[in-house]
């Protein structure tokens, strides 16, 4: 992550962690989008505690490199933990640093991605330049983001669902980033751009609500007289009943935006 301290949505590594699960098939995805070959040099920004580079790592081979950038230094640590274990650390490097301001050299590397991370920034098209800047002609760019507006859980109380949804969405630095990544590729010049829409399904209600930090945005709903305390423990009581039933389902939508620098 990068501004981790100003950030209302930031998380600690536990949670990436259980999060990668769910979102498996779509980082790989990612990592089919950036056209990894063997010897390359590959770029993660916000790499968190290394759970895409050591991944990177094994399809770019022994003659390739990875780094991985975040602000958070103890998520660095645990990366470079991560690395020592796996007998990769010589070419697997995690840093310290802001997306904003990377600290490489301008067409250094082969690919570059960028994982849910842009939602937790007042200037996405600042670090995606940089990102380009940083990437060889010819290199590709891919960036995975939610859009908490997309947020739906079946239930009869839409309304309610709405609005807690909306006030998610709204606390965030970038809450919508998903659907805005299309056009800060094209305004950044990137060619042969790709975009694809991928869900996450949850049927857990315990997991949603972990997984969406649901306790803390409906406290502060609550205080900012979004919906009262009555509304929020009804519809807790038929989510927990269609929890029991198995039939407790919901979504949100994982957007990646790809492009080639020209």
């Amino acid at each position: 992550m990068t501004q981790a301290q100003e950030n209302p949505g930031y998380v600690d590594s536990k949670y990436l962690e259980i999060l990668a699960e769910k979102l498996k098939p779509i980082k790989e995805r990612s990592y089919a989008l950036i056209h990894l070959e063997v010897g390359h040099r590959v770029l993660d920004v916000g790499c968190g505690p290394g759970i895409d580079t050591l991944p990177i790592s094994k399809l770019v081979g022994s003659t390739g490199i990875v780094h991985g950038i975040d602000y958070d230094v103890e998520m660095i640590e645990k990366a470079d933990q991560k690395a020592r274990v796996a007998g990769v650390a010589d070419r697997v490097i995690h840093r310290h640093g802001d997306a904003l301001t990377l600290p490489y050299e301008s067409d250094y590397f082969d690919s570059c991605r960028s994982e849910r991370l842009f939602q937790h920034l007042s200037q996405p098209q600042r670090a995606l330049s940089e990102m380009y800047r940083v990437t060889r002609p010819g290199g590709w760019i891919a960036v995975l983001d939610s859009d908490h507006s997309s947020l739906s859980i079946d239930t009869d109380d839409v309304d309610i669902g709405w609005r807690l949804r909306r006030f998610h969405a709204d606390r965030l630095f970038n809450g919508y980033s998903g659907r805005r990544l299309y056009g800060l590729l094209r305004r950044q010049q990137l060619v042969d751009i790709t975009i694809e829409c991928l869900p996450i399904c949850i049927m857990d209600y315990a997991l949603e609500r972990y997984i969406l930090a649901v306790d803390e945005a409906e406290k502060k709903a609550i205080a900012a007289n979004v919906l009262t305390e009555e509304e929020l423990r009804n519809m807790h009581e038929k989510l927990l009943r269609s929890d029991k039933e198995g039939t407790f389902f919901g979504y949100v939508v994982v957007i990646i935006a790809a492009g080639r620098k020209p």
